[in-house]
């Protein structure tokens, strides 16, 4: 496939580790992925939520869902054009279902080609089948990550991400304070991204 000259040397780079991950499954690849969109995908939603914890949920659903459908990603565009679209839509959702009062989302940001990129709140009936794919499917991390935490790690992330519990309900579930349950949701937020830029952790 013969690239549009015009993409940027680090949406071309982008496009080089995508390539390593799908066709290798190069776990640095990933790593360098999520360590460079890591933070901005990070900061764009807490623009939106407003909430510290909820955004770091959120950006590892984002790369969650954006890594098991990297094999579908078309070089039409650039990889952060399709990863905030993930990350937007998918902090859209937790919105509708929280029903929190946010920002106004007719906001813009821009690409790594210095592109707009508008934010808004689309219509399910106008997505294209690519969004529907990827909204239809069930918000789930890399099982393979949460299987190698510790095990009272693993026990926190599946009644977080799996379960769909929160914060409140995790606590009165393993009766423990929400402050503890808060601190060893972020340790485990750390340790998954860790494990996805393939580092070894000693515990």
């Amino acid at each position: 496939m013969e690239l549009n000259k015009n993409f940027s040397d680090k949406a071309l780079e982008d496009f080089r580790l995508i390539d390593m991950a799908v066709e290798y499954k190069d776990q640095q690849a990933y790593g360098e992925l999520m360590k460079r969109y890591k933070r901005p995908v990070y900061h764009m939603i807490l623009k939106m939520v407003r909430n510290v914890d909820d955004a770091e949920d959120l950006t590892i659903e984002a790369f969650a869902k954006a890594f098991k459908n990297l094999a579908r990603f078309k070089k039409d565009y650039t990889f952060s054009t399709w990863l905030f679209r993930i990350a937007t839509n998918n902090a859209i959702d937790f919105i509708r279902k929280k029903k929190l009062d946010t920002m106004s989302l007719d906001t813009t940001f821009k690409d790594d080609d210095g592109a707009s990129v508008s934010i808004d709140v689309e219509d399910e009936k106008n997505l294209n089948p690519q969004e529907v794919a990827i909204k239809s499917q069930k918000i789930e991390l890399v099982r393979v990550f949460v299987d190698k935490l510790p095990p009272k790690y693993q026990r926190l992330v599946k009644l977080r991400y799996f379960d769909e519990l929160s914060y409140e309900e995790i606590a009165k579930e393993l009766d423990a304070p929400l402050g503890t349950i808060k601190a060893q949701l972020h340790r485990a937020r750390e340790l998954m991204y860790d494990l996805v830029k393939d580092k070894k952790q000693h515990i």
